[in-house]
């Protein structure tokens, strides 16, 4: 390494950006290139970084491993950045097992917290799980360890596990005072912020409240038998009918909840699901199979029996019902929680987490432009997606994460 690399190396650790341009700006060889890359990430032009930290990748030789390893890494955290989730992690692994073959750690458990924090964005808790086990009892600097500690409280929120996920933020608190980086500091406050901020809204017989994520764990563990409207699905304890692919039965069964312990007439079931003011004989007829189908679907939680005038919910054991609403009203409540983290989003990263199709997501987005709601940047494929934070509520419930009950 010669010594305006070295140089250059140095200012970039110290957070000098703009010292390690002076350094290496004019310089087109692979090491200057890695480096002209990240400050530029380091910068915000993340578009130039990636352009620099791909060239680079390709100028190092085959004998170059670590090397192009490292460009991968630094490439994959200014795709984070930018919130290009699209293709395969693949090569970030294969990047963090050659790191770790080549006695560099500090970098390999880089790659690995990029890998779970990706997961995390995507709403897989099971691969961001793996990845952060690849942390544990290592000696984190202490930046990493800030940051993967708040990947960890992050987990532990998505799967509604407030006890874990307060402690994971005071030890990323502690982490972070020692790194002093101020960014880093301010993102563990909000994270914490965000617990005593309303989650969901509770609506039962007569009234509704407003939750805090840990209520929200309380209720979903005291056995009541609760229509979540957040993440689609109907629960009580353990047991978990995930209906977020079946929007009728989805539907039904909300409608059926809010009335609880009253029924539900049956020409209103059908206005409400089907969104007809028409019905016919057809509707009436499908309205019958739907419920057939939501019956044995719920078997283990309740009955749902037929009345003179339409149908009733008869949960097991007399538990009560309630149902669990989004603090934000409105269809694109897990859309604006997505773009509500202050990032700039793609349509494709957006159809990827969310697990909806690109077309679904450009129309959704351009209805809340047309409201206000959110504002493009770029043109044709540079364009992203922005919208202020969802100031006053957690929006934990609405990103995309497969709820913890069996």
């Amino acid at each position: 390494m010669d010594s305006l690399i070295a140089a250059a190396a140095r200012a970039l650790a110290a957070g000098d950006a703009l010292g390690a341009l002076k350094r290496v700006a004019l310089r087109d060889d692979p090491p200057a290139l890695a480096l002209r890359g990240i400050a530029m990430a380091q910068l915000g032009d993340h578009a130039r970084a990636r352009e620099l930290l791909r060239r680079a990748a390709r100028g190092f030789g085959a004998h170059e491993a670590l090397a192009r390893a490292r460009c991968v890494v630094a490439e994959a955290e200014v795709a984070l950045a930018m919130r290009d989730l699209g293709g395969s992690p693949r090569a970030l692994l294969a990047a963090a097992a050659t790191l770790e073959a080549h006695a560099d750690p500090a970098n390999a458990l880089q790659a690995w917290l990029i890998a779970a924090r990706r997961s995390l964005l995507l709403g897989r808790l099971d691969e961001a799980r793996d990845a952060l086990a690849h942390l544990d009892g290592q000696g984190l600097p202490a930046s990493l360890a800030a940051v993967a500690e708040l990947a960890t409280a992050e987990l532990a929120l998505r799967s509604l596990h407030t006890a874990p996920a307060r402690e994971a933020l005071a030890r990323a608190r502690i982490a972070a005072e020692h790194a002093g980086v101020p960014a880093l500091l301010a993102e563990v406050v909000d994270t914490r912020a965000a617990l005593d901020r309303p989650a969901a809204r509770q609506r039962f017989a007569g009234g509704e409240r407003m939750l805090r994520l840990d209520e929200v764990e309380a209720l979903l563990d005291s056995g009541t038998l609760v229509v979540d409207a957040c993440r689609r699905g109907v629960g009580a304890g353990t047991t978990w009918r995930a209906l977020a692919r079946r929007p009728v039965l989805f539907a039904l069964a909300l409608a059926l909840a809010e009335a609880w312990p009253g029924d539900v007439d049956r020409e209103a079931l059908i206005a409400q699901v089907f969104r007809t003011r028409d019905p016919d004989e057809t509707h009436r007829a499908r309205l019958r199979v739907e419920i057939g189908r939501l019956r044995a679907l719920v078997k283990p939680l309740a009955r749902i029996e037929a009345s003179a005038r339409g149908f009733v919910l008869r949960p097991h054991d007399k538990r009560p019902v309630s149902v669990l609403a989004p603090p934000i009203a409105g269809e694109q409540a897990a859309l604006l929680a997505l773009l509500s983290d202050g990032a700039a989003w793609s349509t494709s990263a957006l159809a990827l987490a969310l697990d909806a199709s690109q077309r679904t997501v450009q129309r959704a987005l351009a209805e809340l432009e047309a409201e206000g709601r959110v504002r493009a940047i770029g043109q044709t494929r540079a364009r992203r997606w922005l919208a202020p934070p969802l100031a006053g509520f957690t929006t934990i419930l609405l990103l995309p994460s497969t709820l913890a009950i069996a």
